[in-house]
C-alpha cells in the first residue's frame, strides 16, 4: 500500500507511542491471492490528523493501523464495486492538531488528491475542515461525537463514542466498589477535555459519587504537573479520575500521583502505553487503573457478537511491526474503514452521498463490540452516532483485561437529562458551539 505524508516543514516532536489498526491478518494477507484488483482501478481515503506533535499518540497510530487494514483488503482482492476490485490508497495529511492546517488539508484531499472519504480525529480541527465539508459534500469521520450537530449533515462518528462511554468505566466502579464515595478530576481545557468533564460529572452524579471541588482544568501547555497533583490530593478523594487527558498528561500525572503517595482508584479516559506507565511507577500501583480501551488479544474480543475480523491475530501483527506501541486509537480508524467499505459495497459505489446512504438505511450498524443504533439526536441534533455496548477495562497483574460490557444507550435512557444538564454547564450541547 501508498502512503503519502505531508508534514508542512513542523519538525516531529516525541509522542508516548504510535500505533497500527485493523484486520492485520498476515496469514490469510499472504496465502490468499484474493479476486484480481481491477487494472488502475484505486479509491484514495484521506487521512487527516495529527501525524506529530502532542496530539500525535491519537492520529498517527491510526494511519499506521490503516496501513494494515489495506494491505489485507487489497491482498484479499479489494473494495469490489461494479463487479471488480478496487484498491485502496490512505493519503495522510498532518493537521497537526491545528484548525486552519485541517482546513488546508481537507482542501487538497478533496480538490488535489480526490479522496472519497476523509478520516479525522476531530475536536478542534473539525471547525476547521467543515467549510469545506459543506461545501464540497465529502463524507467526513469523527472520533468525537460532540463535533456532531445538525448541520452536520456529512460527518458521522461511526467508531468512537467520546465521551460518552466514559459513563461505562464509573457505573462499573459504582457497582464493584461501592464504597468509593468522593472524587476528584483534572482535564486540559480544551474541545476534547470538556465534553468529557461533563459526562464525567454525570456519571458520577448518577452513580453517587461526589466530586471534592470543581474539576481541575489546566492549560494544555502545561508541564509541570506536580502542583496538579498536590492540589487534587489536598481533599484527600478515594478516586481521582483523568478524564480525557493525553497520553502526554496521563503519564506526568499518574508519576505524580504515585510520587505523592495517593493509593486510592485512578480512573481515566485512556491509559495508552501503560507499560510505561507501571515501569514509572510500580505494577502494585497500576493494579486497579479502570479506563477504557482494550488491547485486542483480550479473550473476551472473540465473542461472536464482536465485529473486528480475528483482533487477536491484529494485535499480534500490530505488535510485530510496532512493539510496546498500542493505544487507545490502534484500531479504531481501520474500524470505520470496514463500516465504510460494507457499505460502499452494498452502494456499488464509492461516491460520498451513496455511501453515506447505505451506511445508515436501516438505523443500524455494525459497531466494532456489536451491533449498534446510529444515534445521538437527542444530545447531537442528528442520529449519526453508532452507540450500542462498550468495554469496560482494568489494569491486572500489569495487564489490561476486559471486565464487562455495558450500554451506553441503556445509561442514557436512565440518565440522559443529567448529562444534557451537565454539558450544557460546560457549553457542550450543540446548540450552544459555535
Amino acid at each position: 500500500m501508498i502512503v503519502k505524508f505531508i508534514k508542512d516543514g513542523i519538525s516531529r516532536r516525541r509522542f508516548l507511542g504510535s500505533t497500527a489498526s485493523l484486520a492485520g491478518l498476515s496469514a490469510l494477507s499472504a496465502g490468499l491471492p484474493g479476486a484480481a484488483l481491477a487494472a488502475g482501478k484505486v479509491v484514495k481515503i484521506g487521512f487527516l490528523a495529527p501525524l506529530t506533535g502532542p496530539v500525535a499518540a491519537w492520529g498517527k497510530p491510526g494511519l499506521d493501523g490503516c496501513q494494515i487494514w489495506a494491505e489485507w483488503v487489497n491482498n484479499a482482492g479489494g473494495i469490489k464495486i461494479g463487479g471488480e476490485g478496487h484498491k485502496v490508497e490512505f493519503i495522510g495529511y498532518d493537521n497537526e492538531y491545528d484548525p486552519a492546517k485541517a482546513r488546508a488539508g481537507a482542501t487538497k484531499l478533496i480538490r488535489e488528491d480526490g479522496v472519497k472519504f476523509v478520516m479525522m480525529l476531530g475536536g478542534d480541527t473539525w471547525p476547521g475542515a467543515q467549510p469545506v465539508a459543506d461545501k464540497t459534500g465529502m463524507l467526513f469521520s469523527t472520533l468525537l461525537p460532540s463535533d456532531l450537530g445538525p448541520d452536520t449533515s456529512t460527518l458521522i462518528a461511526p467508531a468512537e463514542v467520546h465521551p460518552i462511554y466514559n459513563v461505562t468505566g464509573v457505573e462499573w466502579l459504582a457497582e464493584t466498589k461501592p464504597d468509593l464515595k468522593t472524587a476528584v478530576m483534572c482535564a486540559q481545557d480544551d474541545a476534547l477535555g470538556l465534553p468529557s468533564v461533563a459526562t464525567y460529572l454525570a456519571a458520577f452524579e448518577a452513580a453517587g459519587i461526589q466530586m471534592q471541588g470543581d474539576p481541575l482544568l489546566f492549560d494544555p501547555a502545561t508541564t509541570d504537573f506536580a502542583p496538579v497533583v498536590t492540589k487534587l490530593l489536598s481533599t484527600n478523594p478515594q478516586i481521582v479520575c483523568l478524564d480525557t487527558c493525553y497520553s502526554d498528561y496521563v503519564h506526568p500525572i499518574t508519576e505524580q500521583l504515585f510520587q505523592q503517595g495517593f493509593k486510592g482508584q485512578i480512573i481515566s479516559c485512556t491509559a495508552d502505553f501503560y507499560d510505561q506507565m507501571i515501569a514509572k511507577t510500580s505494577k502494585e500501583f497500576m493494579e486497579g487503573f479502570i479506563f477504557q480501551f482494550p488491547d485486542f488479544d483480550d479473550p473476551a474480543l472473540n465473542a461472536s457478537n464482536i465485529n473486528f475480523q480475528n483482533p487477536n491475530g491484529f494485535f499480534e501483527e500490530y505488535n510485530k511491526r510496532h512493539p510496546g506501541e498500542w493505544g487507545a486509537v490502534s484500531w479504531e480508524y481501520a474500524s470505520i474503514m470496514d463500516l465504510w467499505k460494507a457499505a460502499a459495497e452494498k452502494a456499488d459505489s464509492v461516491e460520498p452521498d451513496a455511501v453515506l446512504a447505505a451506511m445508515t438505511k436501516s438505523g443500524k450498524g455494525d459497531h466494532a463490540f456489536g451491533r449498534a443504533d446510529w444515534w445521538g439526536k437527542d444530545l447531537f441534533g442528528i442520529d449519526h452516532a453508532l452507540v450500542g455496548d462498550w468495554p469496560v477495562v482494568a489494569i491486572e497483574g500489569g495487564k489490561a483485561r476486559i471486565k464487562g460490557f455495558k450500554s451506553i444507550p441503556d445509561w442514557y435512557a436512565k440518565h440522559g437529562e443529567l448529562l444534557k444538564k451537565h454539558m450544557a454547564a460546560y457549553g457542550q450541547m450543540w446548540n450552544q458551539r459555535g
